[in-house]
């Protein structure tokens, strides 16, 4: 039995910092925040943080998005309010409190990650044409869907 008392705050910090979650198009690049949350102690949270909440509705603007394009495209990112340009979204997580993350490529094939706070969160879906190479479009919307049911 543990003996030790916690303060409220410590209760609070312990239950929202060392969360991180995370599903990419491929499930080879998936490593499920492992590289954020390496020698951090995972304790149980009873509520969703802003980060959880933004992560689990951009899941369903990004599948409602998927819905209304052709096979000849899939979804992207733009950066609002700035010249970053447009990141195919290849993967996206959430690391509480407070951290949403956006994985992906540019048109020139170079990988992005994107790390923004949720109260500067602002994307802008694109539709892009899809690699040529690939038979089919990528629907990453679904892939997070699926898992947000398995959870």
């Amino acid at each position: 039995m543990d003996d030790k008392i916690s303060t409220s705050a410590e209760v609070a910090e312990a239950a929202a910092l060392p969360r991180c979650h995370e599903v990419h198009a491929d499930p080879e690049n998936c490593k499920d925040g492992q590289d954020v949350t390496d020698g951090v102690a995972l304790a149980p949270i009873e509520q969703k943080s802003p980060a959880q909440w933004a992560y689990e509705r951009l899941i369903l603007y990004i599948q409602n998005f998927e819905k209304t394009l052709d096979n000849e495209h899939e979804v992207a990112m733009g950066f609002a309010g700035g010249d970053a340009g447009v990141l195919k979204i290849e993967g996206m997580g959430f690391f509480d409190p407070d951290i949403v993350t956006f994985y992906g490529s540019d048109p020139t094939g170079a990988r992005n990650q994107l790390v923004q706070h949720v109260n500067q969160l602002s994307v802008l879906l694109r539709a892009v044409p899809k690699q040529v190479e690939e038979a089919e479009p990528t629907r990453i919307g679904f892939r997070l869907a699926a898992d947000l049911e398995k959870a």
